[in-house]
């Protein structure tokens, strides 16, 4: 316990999404006396209000009606719909509220007072909520999120000019969308809007859709989007965009204008730095409102620590809480290491998923280390056939020497949940950590998950 009299709180977090959340529980656990902030009227963050919780709820409930509205044995029964986007986001709400309702109970089993309201610093141990008393903390750990980055030319007042915090406020689909970016983000949204019908431009800024992925993955995503109907434009850049009565128009510096119902720009984010009175502690943030880190996440002011996409990369849920645990053993001195981006999964909730861990093949070529592949294409799989999705493929890296597992890349149905079996294979200390665990061991069948062992057979076929 490192109560003192000197402070209110032994830790002071500001924020209540995944990192937040995780720093608090961390530090309550290890007995330290914490607060937590937060601004919006209830807890949870951007990730359960209007970032990943409502964006996949969405996004299961297209995918499942849309399953069952295209199955033959569907059509057969001469049964047809056209369900409304308000419709299917009738659910949300719900989900929304069981999470903050389990959230809050984190909070009060843990003896974890919440706050309400802005917070600023005073001092670099003292801030106020909303102008009130001051609040003085010996740690802190600010975990603010971040938003869509608006740019000054785009009006995003406009009716039909979305970001990725508003475009679920839609209730009406339109008969075309254009998406302004590719980032993760973006290619969701566009995945997401194809498969209801609406006619879909992607504009990317860059050469290749998702360059951190790899190769072999994203020219599976690109066919996979093209032949679904979404148009993919590259290396393009923003000129200007005008919003009209009857839709939006966007200009690009290629001299091509793209005009479409709605657009959704998803072009960047920014970090949630700028009313919390940094400049009282002579705290920074970057162009982009991020905080800059150490290994453990402490800032230039050691009992200042930030996590999250405050931060900027990898800016996922699954890491932020991740890394609010380690700040929390960092501050308390039971630091076991830098979690910062150790091989955290990626997972994209496009339709279908895409999950990777560890190292691509370019990475690997790039450091010379002499590995190989073993593949296994959904489609040779029984559960995939019986289920009808059969898009979507399992490749696994790994050393022709040592057979050591060294990257793991899913494309295909469940992949953000068949990739755990890879990573946990890949944390095994000594020798566990091989292609042989695959090999020898007997899967469900029939399973997806048994794409590791046709993958890990595929692979050793290939030594000689």
């Amino acid at each position: 316990m490192m109560s003192n009299s000197k402070y209110d709180y032994d830790l002071f977090v500001i924020g209540t999404g995944p990192g937040g959340e995780g720093a608090a529980m961390q530090a309550a656990k290890g007995g330290l006396k914490v607060a937590v902030a937060e601004r919006y009227q209830q807890i949870g963050g951007g990730c359960t209000h209007w970032g990943t919780i409502p964006s996949k709820a969405l996004r299961y409930a297209i995918t499942s009606t849309m399953n069952v509205l295209n199955s033959p044995s569907f059509r057969e029964m001469g049964m047809t719909a056209t369900p409304t986007l308000e419709q299917l986001k009738q659910g949300t709400q719900a989900i929304i509220g069981q999470q903050v309702s389990m959230r809050q109970s984190f909070y009060d089993r843990n003896q974890v007072r919440l706050f309400t309201g802005q917070v600023r610093f005073l001092d670099e141990h003292s801030v106020s909520v909303d102008g009130g008393e001051p609040i003085r903390s010996r740690f802190f750990v600010i975990a603010t999120g971040s938003r869509p980055f608006h740019p000054d030319s785009v009006d995003f007042n406009h009716p039909r000019i979305y970001d990725s915090d508003t475009i679920l406020g839609l209730n009406e689909l339109p008969t075309s969308l254009c998406v302004y970016g590719a980032g993760v983000i973006g290619v969701e949204y566009a995945s997401m809007f194809r498969n209801l019908g609406v006619k879909v431009n992607l504009i990317n800024t860059r050469s290749k859709l998702l360059e951190f992925l790899d190769d072999e993955i994203i020219d599976a995503l690109s066919y996979h989007l093209r032949d679904q109907g979404v148009v993919i434009r590259h290396d393009e850049v923003m000129e200007k965009i005008e919003g009209d009565e009857d839709g939006v128009v966007l200009h690009l510096k290629s001299g091509k204008r793209v005009k479409t119902d709605a657009l959704l720009w998803a072009n960047g984010r920014t970090g949630n730095t700028d009313d919390l009175g940094m400049e009282q502690i002579g705290l920074v943030p970057n162009s982009r409102g991020q905080l800059d880190v150490g290994d453990q996440f402490q800032t230039e002011l050691k009992h200042l620590h930030a996590v999250g996409d405050v931060i900027g990369f990898p800016s996922l849920a699954s890491a932020a809480y991740t890394q609010g645990r380690a700040a929390a053993m960092h501050l308390m001195g039971q630091a076991k290491g830098n979690l910062r981006i150790h091989d955290i999964p990626t997972g994209i909730y496009t339709s279908p998923e895409i999950s990777s861990v560890g190292k691509t093949e370019r990475e690997l070529t790039a450091a010379c280390v002499p590995y190989e592949v073993g593949q296994a294409q959904f489609k040779s799989l029984a559960r995939a056939q019986i289920t009808g999705q059969t898009v979507g493929m399992l490749k696994i890296l790994f050393h022709r020497d040592t057979l050591e597992v060294l990257g793991v890349h899913c494309f295909g149905a469940n992949a953000s949940e068949i990739i755990h079996i890879g990573q946990a294979v890949m944390h095994q200390p000594g020798t566990s950590n091989t292609l042989e665990y695959f090999i020898e061991t007997t899967f469900n069948y029939p399973t997806m998950a048994e794409a590791y062992r046709v993958a890990a057979l595929n692979g050793m076929n290939r030594l000689f």
